[in-house]
């Protein structure tokens, strides 16, 4: 497969990788597990958990694992993160390469805490994590890490890789610093036409499903295709080649089941919802606890609200654009949907884990549409209801507010980021915003404090 540079895992690796990669029968017959996540955004308060998950199905039979990550494992958000530059963030990931060779394709927010793409490389390649990228550095003018590799799983695992180009979700301070083509032609530029002939095709996107659709139809066959970015939770078979994308957050955690042998089904997907309250690793749990305290301010510490029961994250959104809504007297709100970290908890809800649900604040604009407007509008929210794969959007909005049928002009409110970007989350160039004077998360907090 020419374009690839053949890295063998086993040579260089720690005793626990070589393990993992010893020849088995299963490796022989090319049966393999692949375990992927994404948009991990340094969520504490799963990790522990779903490193002990991960660790289960690395160890429930013999044959050899993998793991993907697929871009955008920190937060700078998260102010522990931020504090401690991504300790626990670090710890995780050296756990997790310690368990299968590790893949990570750099996403948007792999900066967030360094401001440094070319630093984070190379703190995870310390740890003996292949990464791969096709963003390259114009301070140097190297790309931050090849955009191939290949590992052995007993068979040849071929990886390709690159990042979204949409340069306003990186860290400002960066921005210049980095040349990114545009996802899509540079993908159809770089894919092989054919599946390898001696192993697998393996591909990471942190592009988004936009970006990724036209490559499906021409995607050489037997391939595993993994998307990011969008924090959206997809299966699409294309053939004998799957598409997937894991959600965020740590939910799911998807695991593809290789087996070489079944050519006219050679990739099978399952999903694992893991619980943040279930079994969990106990150094990473003690370290997330630890940390926390020492680094958690009273403020942050201090309980905000009272969340009666825990919602999905769909629900989250659909819950916070009603209070968007009331908070600005509108008929209907909009919530973007990456606006949101984690669904709502129940119970006793602090600063920090409302942060973590509701990740950036921002400015609520509003703006006036006719019914029919707003009838178009809402075929495309709320797409973690079961909408077709041919219909997905990749962004998209929560929507939430009184039903007034009797109403023929109409006032929606939404941020500003939904606003700036009102193709990607509403569909149209027509709608014109103006201000309300009130800002996202003092609005949000306001109303779940009021109950």
């Amino acid at each position: 497969m020419d374009g690839f540079n053949r890295r063998t895992v086993l040579g260089g690796a720690t005793a626990g990788l070589a393990l993992s990669l010893a020849p088995t029968a299963f490796a022989a017959t090319g049966r393999a597990k692949v375990l992927m996540l994404s948009d991990l955004h340094s969520a504490y308060g799963i990790t522990p958990a779903l490193l002990a998950a991960m660790r289960r199905i690395v160890r429930r039979d013999a044959s050899p694992s993998l793991i993907l990550l697929n871009g955008d494992l920190f937060e700078a958000g998260n102010v522990v993160a931020k504090r401690t530059d991504g300790a626990l963030d670090w710890a995780f990931l050296e756990a997790v390469a310690k368990l299968a060779p590790t893949v990570i394709n750099i996403g948007n927010h792999d900066a967030d805490l360094v401001e440094d793409i070319a630093a984070a490389a190379d703190r995870a390649r310390a740890l003996g994590i292949t990464v791969i990228s096709n963003i390259v550095d114009k301070r140097t003018g190297r790309p931050v890490a090849s955009s191939r590799a290949t590992l052995d799983l007993g068979f040849p695992v071929h990886l390709i890789g690159w990042a979204t180009n949409s340069i306003d979700t990186y860290p400002k301070a960066i921005r210049p610093d980095l040349a990114i083509p545009a996802p899509t032609s540079w993908a159809q530029a770089n894919l092989p036409a054919a599946p390898p002939q001696d192993g697998m095709l393996v591909v990471m996107s942190h592009a988004g499903l936009p970006a990724d659709r036209p490559l499906l139809a021409g995607l050489p066959e037997r391939t595993l295709f993994l998307g990011g970015h969008n924090h959206v939770t997809v299966e699409h078979r294309q053939g004998t080649s799957r598409y997937v994308h894991t959600g965020a957050w740590g939910q799911p955690l998807t695991v593809a089941t290789i087996d070489r042998a079944r050519r006219a089904d050679p990739i099978r997907i399952s999903r694992v919802v893991v619980d943040p309250h279930g079994p969990a690793d106990p150094a990473l749990a003690r370290q997330v606890s630890d940390t926390l305290a020492a680094t958690l301010t009273p403020e942050e510490r201090a309980v905000v609200a009272k969340v009666p029961k825990a919602l999905s994250l769909g629900d989250t959104g659909r819950h916070v654009a009603g209070l968007m809504a009331r908070a600005a007297g509108a008929d209907i709100g909009f919530m973007g949907h990456t606006t949101l970290g984690m669904g709502l908890p129940a119970g006793d809800l602090s600063r920090y884990a409302y942060d973590a649900v509701v990740r950036f604040d921002g400015r609520i604009v509003k703006a006036q549409v006719d019914a029919a407007t707003l009838a178009d509008i809402l075929t495309r929210t709320d797409q973690d209801r079961g909408f077709p794969f041919d219909k997905l959007t990749g962004d998209f909005a929560y929507a939430s507010g009184p039903t007034r049928p009797d109403k023929t002009q109409l006032t929606l409110v939404t941020t500003d980021w939904c606003a700036g970007r009102q193709h990607e989350y509403f569909g149209r160039e027509d709608l014109v915003f103006s201000e309300t004077g009130l800002k996202v998360k003092p609005s949000i907090l306001a109303g779940l404090a009021a109950g």
